[in-house]
C-alpha cells in the first residue's frame, strides 16, 4: 500500500471528510514521515477513525460495520484472547449455521470445517497480516468486515471486564477462599497488594464500568449482598451482585488508593484516584457514606485525556448557535449556565473557553474538580481545607491580570458578587447556578443578595441546559404518533417518530448516548429594565419567547420529531418544567 494514495485521497475529499486546504498540506507532510496518508490524518485529528474505516471499506470494496450498535456472540467474541484482539485489532463477533442462525460455538475449538460462517472485523483491509490471521483461525467461510480500531477494543473491553468481574466474584466468593477475603483487608496496604482478592475485583469493577461508558459507579452493601450498578447516559443498570463476606475488602482496596481514611467508618469521606487503563488515564472521584449495612461506595469517571467536545456536538440548534457567538465573543459580561446536576453544564462552559482561547487572551479558571486539563489555560483547583475558596481564589485571580474567567460554580453570596463585580470591570465571566429555566438565574442572583442593577449591567446573557437520552440507532422503531402522542408534539396530523426497543448495543433500554436541549435567554435592553422594575419571572419569559427564545420543552420536541430522542424523554421535560 502506497503512502500517498490517489483513490483514497478522492474519497476523503467526496465525503468532505478533510478540508481541501488541510489535506493538500497534511499530503506534502506526510511524504517525509513515511506514514499512510489515511493514518496521517488521524493523527493530527483531522480525519476521525471511523470515517477512515468507511473510507478504507469503500476502496477495498468490503463492508463497513459499526461495531458499537452490531449485536454479538461473548462466545464468539472469546474465541481470540484479550491480549490478541488488542495487539492485531482483530475481532469476531457472531458466528451463523447455513441457515442464517446464530450458531453455538465452541470457544476453545472453532469449527473451521464451513459448517459455521464467522463475522470478523478487522481494522485495516491492506494489511495482509490481518487477512492471513483471519483465514487461518476462522477457514474460507468467513465474512470480513472493517470496523474502527478504537470500536474494536472498546468491544474487546466490554467483554473481557465483564468476565473477569464476574470470574472474581466467583473465583474469590468460593468456600476455600472466604477466610483469604477476609485477611485480605488488612493485607491491603501490604507489599503484595497486586495479589490480593479484593484487588482483582475492585480493577475489574472500574475496567467494567469504563467500558461500559458509565459516568458513575454505585458499589452497594445491603443485608446479603453487594450491588454494583452504572450510570451509563444518566439511567442506572445492576450490573453485578455479589456476596457481603467480599465487600470490607473491596471498599477498603478503594479507600487506600483514594487516599481516606480506611479506620474511619463513621462520617462520609471524599478521595480521588488517578490511574492508567487501557491506556488512557483516568480521574476517579471517590465518595464514601455510612448506611445501615455499610459504607456506600460511589465513583465518578472523569476521561482526562484532551476535552474534545466542540459546540456543534452538544446539540445546540442553529438559531441557538447565532446567539452564544454573540455572547461568547463580547469583551466583559457575565454568561450564566444553569440547569441540575449532571445536565452537562461544564462540559459546555468548556467548550467555550476553547473557542475563546488564543494567545491574545489570558484565560484563568477556578473549579472543583479540574475535570479535563486544556492547554494555554490557567486552572486553579478549590481547596476548602487550604481555605482556597471560590471566594479568595476569585479575589486573587483579578490580580492576575485576566481577560477571561471561568467560575466552576457561584455556589453563595460572596462568590457571586465578586462575579459580578469582575464583569462590570471589564472580564468575560462564565460560570455555572442551579435553576430550572434561563429566566429563573435573574431570580437566583437576587436572592443571593446582588442588587437588581448589578445584575441588570453584569447579566449578558444566561443558558439552560438538559440532557436528554438518544434513540439507539440499531434498535429504535418507527411509528405513527397517537392522538396523545400528537397534543404533546403540538400537531394536527399524524407524523412518523421513533420509539425506543432495546438490543445488546444499548443494554437493553432502547437508548445510546445522550443530546442536549437548550434554552437561550439574552439579556438586552428591555430584558434589563425589566430586571430593574423587579417583573417576575414568568413575565421575563414570556417577553423572551416573544422575541424568539426556544424553551427547554420545545428544544425537545424538536429532537423528537428530528428522531433523535422519544416521546417519554419529552414527557419527563415537560414533568420537570411543571
Amino acid at each position: 500500500m502506497k503512502i500517498i494514495n490517489e483513490e483514497i485521497i478522492k474519497l476523503i475529499l467526496a465525503r468532505k471528510y478533510v478540508e481541501v486546504g488541510a489535506l493538500r498540506k497534511a499530503v506534502e507532510e506526510c511524504e517525509d514521515t513515511k506514514v499512510r496518508i489515511e493514518n496521517y490524518l488521524v493523527d493530527l485529528k483531522l480525519l476521525k477513525e471511523e470515517n477512515r474505516a468507511m473510507v478504507m471499506a469503500e476502496y477495498a470494496k468490503m463492508s463497513y460495520l459499526d461495531i458499537e450498535g452490531v449485536e454479538y456472540n461473548d462466545k464468539v467474541v472469546k474465541i481470540c484472547p484479550q491480549a490478541f484482539i488488542d495487539k492485531y485489532k482483530i475481532i469476531p463477533i457472531n458466528a451463523y449455521d447455513k441457515d442464517g442462525k446464530p450458531a453455538i460455538v465452541d470457544t476453545e475449538h472453532p469449527d473451521i470445517t464451513g459448517k459455521i460462517k464467522y463475522l470478523v472485523a478487522i481494522s485495516d483491509p491492506f494489511d495482509d497480516r490481518q487477512i492471513n490471521i483471519v483465514t487461518s483461525l476462522f477457514g474460507t467461510n468467513v465474512d470480513i468486515v472493517v470496523g474502527s480500531p478504537a470500536k474494536i477494543l472498546k468491544l474487546s473491553s466490554s467483554v473481557f471486564s465483564k468476565a473477569s468481574m464476574n470470574e472474581a466474584i466467583t473465583q474469590y466468593s468460593s468456600e476455600e477462599n472466604l477466610t483469604i477475603v477476609d485477611s485480605s483487608v488488612d493485607e491491603l496496604e501490604g507489599a503484595d497488594i497486586l495479589s490480593a482478592p479484593a484487588v482483582k475485583l475492585a480493577d475489574s469493577i472500574l475496567k467494567e464500568g469504563i467500558a461500559a461508558g458509565a459516568s458513575d459507579i454505585h458499589i452497594e452493601p445491603y443485608e446479603t449482598i453487594v450491588r454494583v450498578r452504572y450510570r451509563v447516559d444518566g439511567a442506572l443498570y445492576e450490573s453485578a451482585t455479589f456476596s457481603t463476606t467480599l465487600f470490607p475488602a473491596v471498599s477498603t482496596r478503594f479507600k487506600i488508593l483514594s487516599g481516606m481514611n480506611i479506620a474511619e467508618r463513621r462520617i462520609p469521606q471524599d478521595g480521588r484516584i488517578k490511574q492508567n487503563l487501557n491506556g488512557v488515564d483516568y480521574d476517579f472521584r471517590v465518595s464514601s457514606l455510612p448506611t445501615v449495612y455499610g459504607e456506600k461506595i460511589v465513583i465518578r469517571v472523569l476521561d482526562t485525556k484532551a476535552f474534545a467536545f466542540t459546540r456543534d456536538k452538544l446539540g445546540f440548534l442553529p438559531e441557538e448557535n447565532s446567539k452564544i457567538d454573540e455572547l461568547i465573543h463580547k469583551p466583559y459580561g457575565i454568561i450564566l449556565l444553569t440547569g441540575p446536576t449532571g445536565c452537562g453544564k461544564s462540559t459546555t462552559l468548556y467548550s467555550f473557553i476553547k473557542e475563546v482561547n488564543n494567545d491574545s487572551v489570558n484565560v484563568i479558571t477556578v473549579e472543583d474538580p479540574v475535570e479535563y486539563t486544556m492547554i494555554g489555560v490557567n486552572q486553579v483547583q478549590v481547596n476548602a481545607k487550604a481555605g482556597m475558596t471560590f471566594a479568595s481564589a476569585l479575589r486573587s485571580i483579578l490580580r492576575q491580570d485576566p481577560n477571561v474567567i471561568m467560575i466552576g460554580e457561584i455556589r453563595d453570596e460572596e462568590t457571586a458578587q465578586i462575579a459580578i463585580r469582575s464583569a462590570i470591570t471589564g472580564h468575560l465571566v462564565f460560570s455555572t447556578l442551579h435553576t430550572n429555566d434561563a429566566p429563573g438565574a435573574v431570580a437566583r442572583l437576587i436572592d443571593m443578595g446582588v442588587e437588581p442593577y448589578f445584575v441588570s449591567d453584569a447579566l449578558s446573557g444566561v443558558i439552560a441546559q438538559r440532557l436528554v437520552r438518544r434513540l439507539c440507532p440499531a434498535c429504535k422503531l418507527r411509528v405513527k404518533t397517537n392522538e396523545h402522542q400528537m397534543k404533546m408534539l403540538g400537531i394536527t396530523k399524524p407524523i412518523e417518530i421513533y420509539e425506543p426497543v432495546g438490543c445488546p448495543a444499548c443494554h437493553g433500554s432502547g437508548y445510546k448516548g445522550r443530546v442536549g436541549i437548550h434554552e437561550v435567554l439574552m439579556i438586552d435592553e428591555e430584558v434589563r429594565e425589566m430586571i430593574m422594575a423587579h417583573a417576575s419571572t414568568e413575565a421575563m419569559k414570556e417577553r423572551a419567547i416573544e422575541k424568539g427564545m426556544i424553551t427547554l420543552v420545545e428544544c425537545c420536541r424538536r429532537a423528537v420529531i428530528r428522531g433523535d430522542s422519544s416521546i417519554a424523554e419529552l414527557r419527563e421535560i415537560m414533568f420537570k418544567k411543571d
